[in-house]
């Protein structure tokens, strides 16, 4: 038998000696249960009709000084983005654009996006460091500056679901199995298509493609 089917051999006998629970019952045996505390720290997702939020409450004004503090290197003193760092404010109408401007008052359907992604992910560097009160500050002050509330708005768990977003009703499930099934193909069209192909869009529209020579198209 050569070296290297010995090895083989040792690793399936310890495999099978080491571990026979896992073959019997599907666990390993590694680890241990996770305990309450543990699985709460990491369930803290915000659902679209409430769940999870924690109490609290916090003021447009308090959020303005704390987005400034916290927010402001990346996305600007009035949420307009610096840099390449993202615009979470303005861009109402622009949805029918070429290039739509997706931020929080033009685009988000849900209010708890904010505060879930704003609580789990920010202050970039430093997620997680924002208690309850500061994000509701701070996303208060971003439907201020999104025009959604006024300047003495204070968002609470209590009023937030009194809180619509503009662009709420423009979403709807998802219908393509129905809706384009007639469009599906097994054989995609490469060469000697129909002659009723026609090009919808082009890479350099999304920046794809560099300036000068052949661009690249899309066909249906």
């Amino acid at each position: 038998m050569s070296r290297s089917s010995k090895v083989l051999l040792g690793m399936a006998l310890a495999v099978a000696i080491g571990f026979p629970a896992f073959a019997q019952t599907g666990r390993t045996g590694l680890g241990r249960v996770a305990l309450p505390a543990e699985i709460e720290a990491w369930d803290i997702d915000i659902r679209a009709d409430g769940k999870g939020l924690p109490p609290g409450r916090g003021s447009v004004k308090d959020g303005e000084t704390l987005f400034i503090e916290r927010c402001a290197a990346c996305h600007g003193e009035f949420a307009e983005g610096v840099g390449r760092w993202p615009v979470l404010a303005g861009g109402q109408g622009t949805m029918k654009d070429d290039r739509p401007e997706k931020t929080i008052g033009s685009f988000w359907p849900d209010l708890s996006t904010a505060y879930d992604y704003i609580r789990r992910a920010m202050p970039y560097g430093n997620a997680q460091s924002l208690t309850a009160d500061e994000t509701y500050a701070i996303v208060a002050f971003l439907l201020n500056m999104n025009n959604i509330v006024k300047d003495d708005f204070v968002l609470s768990r209590e009023n937030f679901l009194t809180v619509k977003m503009p662009n709420a009703t423009a979403f709807y499930d998802d219908d393509r199995e129905q809706a384009e099934k007639h469009f599906w193909n097994r054989t995609p069209c490469m060469t000697n298509c129909k002659p009723d192909t026609k090009i919808t869009g082009r890479a350099a529209v999304l920046d794809v493609t560099p300036d000068g020579g052949d661009k690249s198209i899309k066909v249906e």
